[in-house]
C-alpha cells in the first residue's frame, strides 16, 4: 500500500511538471496567442518556443509566466496590419513575474516598438535577448519595474531603451549599439523614471544616456539579481565619432555615480557647442565622485548651464578639444576633497566659467593649466566671518 502511495505522488508530480510546461511551434504553424488564451492567467508556467513566429504577442493580467525561446527562436513583426493599441511586437501588460529569455526579437523602425511592458507590470526579467530595430528597442512605462540583462538591442529607430511614467529599471551586462550611422539615437531615454544601470556598453548613439522631466539615472553595481562578477563599467564610446553627447540631463534630472564607473570616450563634435560628455542642463545635477571618467572629447568634457550643477571629487577630464569644465548662465561646479585630485588636464582650455558662474574646491583640482574662470574659489565658498 505504501508502494502504491509512493508511485501514485510521483506519477502526480510528474504530471504536474509536465502541465507546467508547454511548447509552441512556430514551424509547424502555432501561435503563441493561442496558447497563452488557453493559459490559467494566475498559474504559473513556461511555454517553450520554437521557431520564427510572426505575430504580434500580447501577454496581459498574467502572473508566473516564463517565455523561453529555444535555440534560434525568434519573434518578427508580422508583414500586414498594426499589433496591439500600444504597438509592439511583444506587449505585457497588468502583468508580474514574467520572465522573457532566448528570444530574438525583430521589429521595423518606424511603426512599432519591439517590445513593450508597461499599465503597473512588475518583476518583469528580459534575460538574453537580441533585439534587432524597432521604433523603441524596449519601452516601459506606466509605473512598471523590468529587470534587463544580457540583452543586445541593435539599430532602432530612436533608441534600444525607453523608461517613462514613474518606472523602474535596472540593466546590466547589456549592450546598446547603432550601426547606421544615422541621427537621432539615444542609447538610454529617462523621463520622469529611474534607471539603474552597471556593466553595460553604449556604442555609437548621439547621446548616449538622457534623463529628462525629473528622471534619474544611477551608476552602481547591484546584486539584486545576480551575484557580483565581471566588470562593472558602463561605457559610453563612440568609434564612429557620431556621438553629440555622451550623457545629457536637464530639467530637473540627476545622474548619480556611485559604485560603479562611468566611462565616457570620443563624445561630443569637432565644433565644440555645448556638445562633450557631460551636459547638465535646466536644473539638473551630476554627482560623479571618482567614478566619473571622460577623455577625448570631441567637444566638452563637462558643460553645466542654465541652473544647473555639478559636484565631482576625483573624476578625471582630459583631452577634451575644446573645455574641460564649462560653467555658465547661473550655474556652478564644487570640486570636493574626499578623493584628490580631480584631474582636469590636457584640454584645449580646462576651466571656464562666466561672471555669473562659480567653480569651488579649486584647489582640489590636479594639473589644470589652462584657466578662464574669475569665479574660481580655492575652497567651498569665500572666507565666512
Amino acid at each position: 500500500m505504501i508502494r502504491i502511495l509512493a508511485l501514485l505522488a510521483l506519477t502526480l508530480a510528474v504530471n504536474s511538471l509536465t502541465e507546467a510546461q508547454v511548447t509552441v511551434d512556430c514551424t509547424a504553424g502555432q501561435s503563441l496567442n493561442h496558447a497563452l488564451s488557453k493559459l490559467d492567467k494566475h498559474t504559473p508556467i513556461t511555454i517553450l518556443v520554437n521557431g520564427t513566429c510572426s505575430e504580434y504577442v500580447l501577454i496581459s493580467g498574467f502572473h508566473g509566466l516564463t517565455l523561453k525561446g529555444l535555440p534560434g527562436a525568434t519573434l518578427l513583426q508580422p508583414t500586414a496590419g498594426p499589433g496591439s493599441l500600444f504597438n509592439t511586437v511583444l506587449l505585457i501588460e497588468a502583468s508580474r513575474t514574467i520572465t522573457v529569455t532566448g528570444l530574438s526579437v525583430q521589429a521595423d523602425v518606424s511603426t512599432v516598438s519591439a517590445i513593450g511592458i508597461g499599465h503597473g507590470s512588475s518583476d518583469v526579467r528580459l534575460r538574453n535577448l537580441k533585439i534587432q530595430g524597432g521604433a523603441e528597442g524596449i519601452i516601459v512605462f506606466e509605473n512598471s519595474q523590468v529587470s534587463i540583462a544580457n540583452v543586445t538591442a541593435q539599430d532602432p529607430g530612436y533608441t534600444p531603451l525607453g523608461v517613462y511614467d514613474a518606472s523602474d529599471v535596472h540593466v546590466e551586462h547589456c549592450l546598446f549599439e547603432d550601426s547606421t550611422g544615422t541621427p537621432w539615437h539615444v542609447g538610454i531615454d529617462v523621463a520622469a523614471s529611474h534607471v539603474t544601470i552597471y556593466g553595460t556598453t553604449i556604442r555609437n548613439m548621439q547621446v548616449g544616456m538622457t534623463a529628462r522631466g525629473g528622471g534619474i539615472i544611477d551608476v552602481v553595481a547591484f546584486n539584486t539579481y545576480f551575484p557580483f562578477g565581471g566588470l562593472s563599467d558602463v561605457v559610453i564610446e563612440s568609434p564612429a565619432r557620431t556621438n553629440f553627447y555622451g550623457v545629457a540631463v536637464s530639467t530637473g534630472s540627476s545622474l548619480n555615480l556611485n559604485s560603479a564607473r562611468l566611462r565616457i570616450t570620443n563624445p561630443g563634435q569637432t565644433w565644440g557647442g555645448n556638445t562633450g560628455g557631460v551636459l547638465v542642463s535646466g536644473g539638473g545635477f551630476l554627482n560623479a565622485g571618482a567614478n566619473l571618467v571622460v577623455s577625448n572629447s570631441q567637444g566638452q568634457g563637462i558643460f553645466v548651464t542654465n541652473n544647473s550643477h555639478a559636484d565631482l571629487d576625483g573624476s578625471s577630464i582630459t583631452g577634451s578639444h575644446h573645455g574641460g569644465l564649462i560653467v555658465v548662465n547661473q550655474s556652478s561646479i564644487a570640486v570636493g576633497s574626499q578623493h584628490p585630485p580631480t584631474v582636469i588636464s590636457g584640454n584645449l582650455t580646462d576651466l571656464f566659467c562666466d561672471s555669473k558662474s562659480l567653480i569651488t574646491g579649486g584647489a582640489n583640482i590636479g594639473n589644470a593649466t589652462s584657466v578662464q574662470c574669475t569665479n574660481l574659489l580655492a575652497g567651498d565658498s569665500v572666507p565666512i566671518p
